[in-house]
């Protein structure tokens, strides 16, 4: 399904171009340190150390092999310097609408507020939603991310749901 997407893409930045394209396995260290860059993720046990790294690994595997879901990483020539995780739900309620479910969005903290964001974003709306027949695109933020939720809001999203999360000890 994710496979049908017309990747590797070229995003313009305020900064120039960038690639986004799918995640692969020797991306695995970057995305690692993506993730430990963010304080909040950083908080939740992101923190890229090389013990946590199997599971990371199976992670990237898993959903690589599923294809309802893909792993984008930005990338400005050699450097990795975004990524998101899409994910297509199928829907039964709103007439059966499948929805695009973004995940895992991370810029590079030295690479914030150049317009690589949006860019990702904005291709999510303008290319992939309408090339995978979603009719709806939705994410979730931690409510601690007050910055993140002015920037979709500019970006057009509505907060029109309240999450609920419950953690689980793993198997």
């Amino acid at each position: 399904m994710l496979a049908a997407l017309d990747l590797p893409a070229t995003l313009t930045t305020r900064d120039g171009d960038v690639t986004l394209r799918a995640a692969r396995p020797d991306d695995l260290d970057a995305l690692m340190a993506l993730l430990s860059d963010d304080p909040i993720s950083a908080a939740r046990g992101d923190n890229g150390l090389d013990e946590i790294r199997p599971a990371y690994a199976r992670a990237l595997a898993r959903i690589a092999d599923d294809p309802a879901n893909t792993q984008l990483v930005v990338t400005d020539g050699d450097r990795l310097i975004g990524t998101m995780q899409l994910t297509v739900i199928p829907g039964l309620a709103r007439a059966g609408s499948d929805r695009l479910q973004v995940e895992t969005v991370r810029v590079a903290s030295d690479r914030r507020s150049s317009g690589i964001g949006a860019a990702m974003m904005h291709w999510v709306e303008e290319v992939a939603a309408p090339d995978l027949g979603t009719s709806l695109i939705q994410l979730t933020s931690d409510a601690a991310r007050v910055d993140a939720h002015r920037f979709y809001e500019r970006l057009g999203f509505t907060p029109s749901h309240v999450g609920f999360k419950l953690r689980v000890p793993r198997a």
